[in-house]
């Protein structure tokens, strides 16, 4: 006697950080990939990419004196990784409440501050409060960057000292 095993709906896992991290660093060594991008000395420029396991990847310059402000990426886990020049960013070292607040008072020794050259990345979890910035007066940089569950928000702040607030929450709409 023969049985019928009904096949099973396999779902992907979704990636780690150490697998988005690895993945931005691969992205960020493919040369050509990294040439492809126009640069404009105005703004940044984007390229959609795709990310592992239905993650949302970008591949981002940045022309000499700007930068993200700072912001989350709300539920989801991201890494990022500078493929040219320098970039540089200010994170907070302390998780945020996610809802509910619309100006938070900081404590001392929270904020860190890290330079990452071509070939360094970093990966972080969610509701990372950060800002990239590319502080260089002179030379573009380029990074690649990815996000799972693919951004479902961002919240951006704005920051005087101590003193973090809610300034605006962004969908997928707007980003178009």
């Amino acid at each position: 006697m023969s049985q019928s095993l009904s096949p099973s709906v396999v779902r992907p896992l979704a990636p780690t950080a150490a697998e988005l991290l690895d993945f931005v660093r691969r992205t960020a060594a493919d040369t050509a990939l990294i040439a492809s991008l126009p640069l404009d000395p105005e703004g940044r420029t984007w390229l959609r990419l795709d990310g592992p396991g239905g993650s949302e990847a970008w591949l981002i310059g940045w022309p000499p004196g700007t930068g993200t402000g700072w912001h989350d990426h709300a539920e989801s886990l991201g890494a990022f990784a500078t493929a040219r020049g320098t970039l540089k960013e200010n994170s907070l070292a302390v998780r945020l409440p996610a809802d509910g607040w619309k100006t938070l008072e900081l404590h001392e020794g929270v904020d860190r501050e890290r330079a990452l050259t071509a070939g360094d990345g970093r990966a972080f979890g969610q509701h990372h409060v950060h800002e990239v910035l590319n502080e260089s007066t002179e030379e573009h940089a380029v990074s690649v960057h990815v996000y799972h569950p693919p951004l479902p928000l961002i919240r951006r702040y704005s920051r005087s000292g101590a003193v973090l607030n809610l300034q605006q929450v962004e969908g997928p709409e707007d980003w178009s």
